[in-house]
């Protein structure tokens, strides 16, 4: 069932989410604004899009003030991988924190419902398992990891002081580990760097010794997921966990992408980086029982589009600049 057309505005459009979000929210009916600066999103992750009438793609960067007129606000603008918002740490708490600030600004002098794409990292390295959302984090704030840790957490905040003080209709998602095609071939993020690395026939880096356990949920799942809440009754808020809550560990994780790739990459282990949280996995009760939301693709099946997604691109993406590492998040 469609619902009523609307214009709707996704920072940080043309990124691995943003640009999944625009797609599926055009097939909908709705008028789209895509925002980016392209630090880390790609114009090539929306170029199927322009054709669409309901579709516009504006260079823009959330830390300066945006002057347009919309009916709803999906803010996904921030670098979301170790390598990226490690690579200008004082931007990417500047990108969190004065981008929420710019776009509650805007949806406040439009009458504008937002959202807003917080991250499991604000419980940190958790002592509780899994992460329930009245649990408040086990956060460094001093750490390298810090910008964006403590950068989500203060836009929570904001949201929330900006509900309190304006009567502002907000939403706030904690997003897990997520995964699928689009996401960058460089961006550090496990899964990508797993499959990079067996495609291009070279051992897989574990980092300590492949204990970690992590949460993987699909793209499509988790777009799902926040359309669900921003469709939500106003009085429900969140914050809501939205990922997966199947947990594997990052050795396992490993063995199946070799496996599934078929390259006979070798599995090598090296130091664990500082703040790497030993568990994440998502409590989505809350989840299921204000939104009936749930994840559905399985692993294996996200996985082999993911890889497939990588092996068809190949080409393009190798041209692609990036930073190189492999930072497990």
């Amino acid at each position: 069932m469609r619902s009523t057309p609307k214009r709707i505005l996704v920072t940080g459009g043309a990124g691995f989410l943003g640009s999944h979000l625009c797609e599926k929210l055009l097939k909908q009916g709705h008028e789209v604004l895509c925002v980016d600066n392209y630090f880390t999103g790609r114009r090539a992750n929306v170029a199927h899009l322009l054709s669409e009438p309901g579709f516009e793609l504006m260079r823009h960067d959330v830390t300066f003030p945006l002057f347009v007129e919309v009916d709803e606000i999906y803010n996904l603008a921030c670098p979301a991988s170790p390598v990226h918002y490690q690579h200008d740490p004082v931007q990417t708490t500047k990108t969190s924190v004065h981008g929420a600030i710019n776009m509650l600004g805007l949806a406040k002098r439009v009458g504008a419902k937002i959202l807003q794409a917080s991250t499991s990292e604000v419980y940190g390295d958790p002592t509780i398992h899994p992460q329930t959302e009245d649990y408040w984090g086990n956060v460094n704030p001093i750490g390298f990891r810090s910008c964006y840790d403590e950068g989500k957490r203060c836009a929570e905040t904001l949201f929330f002081d900006y509900k309190r003080q304006h009567n502002l209709r907000i939403k706030v998602a904690r997003i897990f580990n997520t995964y699928g095609p689009r996401m960058h071939p460089q961006d550090g993020r496990v899964v990508s760097n797993f499959i990079m690395q067996a495609l291009e026939g070279r051992n897989i880096t574990i980092y300590g010794e492949g204990d970690q356990t992590r949460s993987f949920c699909f793209v499509s799942d988790l777009i799902d997921g926040l359309m669900a809440l921003m469709a939500s009754p106003d009085e429900f808020t969140g914050p809501v966990n939205l990922g997966n809550p199947s947990e594997m560990t990052i050795r396992e994780l490993a063995e199946k992408v070799v496996a599934m790739t078929g390259t006979g990459s070798k599995i090598v282990f090296e130091p664990l980086p500082s703040d790497d949280p030993m568990q994440r996995q998502p409590d989505i009760t809350l989840a299921k029982t204000r939104l009936d939301w749930a994840p559905k693709v399985k692993l294996d099946d996200g996985l082999a589009a993911t890889v497939a997604y990588f092996r068809d691109n190949w080409a393009r993406l190798e041209a692609q600049p990036g930073l190189k590492t492999a930072k497990q998040i």
